[in-house]
C-alpha cells in the first residue's frame, strides 16, 4: 500500500460536491498522520461545474469544514435561515403549521449555499493545499481488478492506474452498474427547480426566507443562498403517472415551459405565485427516482470503494444527501490514514477490513437518512398512510408533530465519536457488516416492502 518512497495512489471518481471534499478529507488526515498519498481526481465534464442550483449543507457537513479550517470560507458564500430550518405553511393561505428552528447564530451553523460557489470553494482549497491533481474529460467506463492495484478505463481509450479507486461517480455511477444490477424506479415525483434574486420580491411577509408551503400530492420549498442575494426554488409533485413523465430525464438538462408549473401549483397562496412567477421561463424539470438501497460498498478486496451518491443516493426532503456525502469522506479518509499509518487494530489488517470499517460506520445512518428523506416528503405532501384518507385540516396536526423532532438525529451526530466507537468495539453499527437489514427497505401502506433507494438531487 505504498511506502514513504511510494506514496499510496487514491483515484477519486468524480468530481463533483463529495468528490472534491473528500479529496480535501483523505488528504487531510493523512497529511495529519504524516502518510504520503497521491490523489488524483477524475471529471468526466471539461471543467469542474456545477448546475446553478442549490444545496443545503446542514450542521454536521458545516462542522468538517471547520474541522477542514474552511468553515469562514462556508459562511461567506452561504445564506442565512434567520434561526428557521423551515417555515411549513399552508399551501392556500400560508397560515403556519409548523416552524423548526435552527440555531443558526453560532460560527459552525447551518450553510444553505448555490452548488456553482460550493463546487469553487473546494475546487480553490484542493489546488490551494495540493491535495489533489485535477483531471477533466475523463469519464470512468470500468475499473479491472490487477491483483494489488486496480485499472480504470475511461471513454477517451486511456486508462490510469491506483492502488485505491473512490467510486464518487454519482446517481448513475458506472463503478457501481459494474457490481450491482440497478434499474431505478420512478417514485412518483417530480421536481421544478430555479434560481431567482431576492431582491426581485415585493413583499415577503415571513421571518425568514425558508419557507415551505404543503399541499396534498404538492409542496413548494424555498430557502436562502449566496448570502441572501438568491432563493433557491424547489417545487415538487407525487401524483404523475409514469407515462406523462416518459420523456423526463433523472437530469439536470431537462425544462419545461414555466405554464406548467403555474398549472401544477394553481391555486397556492399570493406569496407562493408571485415566487413562481419570478422562476426561468424554462425552469428545469427532475423526474425522481427510487433505488433499492446498497448493502455493499467495497468491492476488490476493499480497493473498490463506493461514496456518496454511488452509494445511497436519496431523496432531498430532509436537505441531508450532500451532507451524507461529506460525512463519507471525512469517515474514509480517517480510516485510510489509519490504515496506511500502520495501525495494530485488526480494523486496519487488510484493505478489505478497512473499507468494512467505513462501511460499518456510515451504512446504516446514510440508509436511514434514505428512508427517513422518503418519509420526509410523504409527510409534507400528506401521503404517509395515516394521512391518506385524511383532509388538509386533518393533516396539519400530524404534519407538526412528526416534523419537530425529525431533524435532530440528523443534526447532532459527533462523527468522531461514530468512529472512534466503531474502531475500538464498542458496539456501533456492529450489525452493518453485511448492511443493517433493519433500514434495507420501507414498508409501504399495503404491507409490502418497497425499495426506497432516492436519487441524491440534494434539492434539500
Amino acid at each position: 500500500m505504498g511506502s514513504q518512497e511510494q506514496p499510496t495512489r487514491i483515484a477519486i471518481v468524480g468530481g463533483g460536491i463529495g468528490g472534491l471534499f473528500c479529496s480535501l478529507a483523505i488528504h487531510h488526515h493523512c497529511s495529519t498522520a504524516s502518510v504520503p498519498v497521491k490523489i488524483d481526481v477524475y471529471e468526466q465534464a471539461s471543467q469542474y461545474k456545477e448546475i446553478g442550483a442549490g444545496v443545503g449543507v446542514g450542521i454536521n457537513a458545516a462542522r468538517l469544514f471547520h474541522k477542514l479550517d474552511l468553515g469562514e470560507r462556508l459562511n461567506a458564500i452561504a445564506g442565512h435561515r434567520t434561526g428557521v430550518w423551515i417555515s411549513f405553511r399552508r399551501w392556500d393561505t400560508s397560515e403556519d403549521i409548523v416552524t423548526v428552528p435552527v440555531n443558526d447564530s453560532d460560527k459552525i451553523r447551518q450553510a444553505p449555499c448555490a452548488r456553482t460557489a460550493l463546487l469553487d470553494l473546494l475546487k480553490d482549497a484542493v489546488e490551494e493545499r495540493g491535495a489533489a491533481t485535477l483531471h477533466t474529460k475523463k469519464q470512468c467506463k470500468s475499473v479491472e481488478d490487477l491483483d494489488t492495484s486496480v485499472r480504470m478505463h475511461f471513454g477517451d481509450s486511456t486508462t490510469a492506474e491506483a492502488d485505491v479507486v473512490i467510486g464518487c461517480d454519482g446517481i448513475h455511477s458506472a463503478i457501481r452498474n459494474q457490481f450491482v444490477v440497478d434499474k431505478p424506479i420512478f417514485s412518483g415525483t417530480i421536481a421544478y427547480r430555479g434560481v431567482i434574486p431576492i431582491a426581485s420580491l415585493s413583499t415577503w411577509p415571513f421571518q425568514s426566507y425558508s419557507v415551505a408551503w404543503l399541499a396534498k400530492h404538492r409542496h413548494l420549498l424555498v430557502f436562502p443562498i449566496s448570502r441572501n442575494e438568491e432563493l433557491n426554488i424547489v417545487a415538487f409533485v407525487s401524483d404523475k403517472p409514469e407515462n406523462e413523465v416518459a420523456d423526463v430525464q433523472e437530469s439536470w438538462t431537462s425544462i419545461c415551459d414555466r405554464q406548467e408549473v403555474f398549472d401544477d401549483f394553481a391555486g397556492f397562496d399570493k406569496t407562493a405565485q408571485e415566487v413562481l412567477s419570478l422562476m426561468p421561463e424554462q425552469p428545469s424539470k427532475w423526474r425522481l427516482n427510487d433505488r433499492k438501497p446498497l448493502d455493499k460498498w467495497h468491492y476488490m478486496d476493499g480497493k473498490v470503494i463506493l461514496l456518496g451518491d454511488s452509494a445511497h443516493a436519496m431523496l432531498p426532503h430532509l436537505g441531508a444527501g450532500a451532507g451524507q456525502s461529506m460525512e463519507d469522506g471525512w469517515v474514509l479518509g480517517r480510516a485510510l490514514s489509519e490504515r496506511l499509518s500502520g495501525s495494530r487494530s485488526s480494523h486496519f489488517e487488510s484493505l478489505e477490513s478497512t473499507a468494512q470499517l467505513y462501511q460499518t460506520v456510515r451504512l446504516p445512518r446514510a440508509q436511514k437518512t434514505q428512508i427517513t428523506s422518503r418519509a420526509a416528503g410523504d409527510t409534507y405532501e400528506m401521503q404517509s398512510p395515516d394521512m391518506l384518507d385524511k383532509s388538509v385540516e386533518e393533516c396539519v396536526s400530524i404534519i407538526a408533530e412528526k416534523t419537530r423532532e425529525r431533524m435532530k438525529w440528523v443534526w447532532e451526530e459527533d462523527l468522531d465519536v461514530a468512529y472512534e466507537t466503531a474502531r475500538d468495539g464498542k458496539g456501533l453499527a456492529s450489525k452493518a457488516t453485511n448492511g443493517d437489514k433493519s433500514v434495507s427497505g420501507l414498508v409501504a401502506a399495503n404491507g409490502t416492502e418497497t425499495a426506497i433507494q432516492p436519487v441524491s438531487i440534494e434539492a434539500q
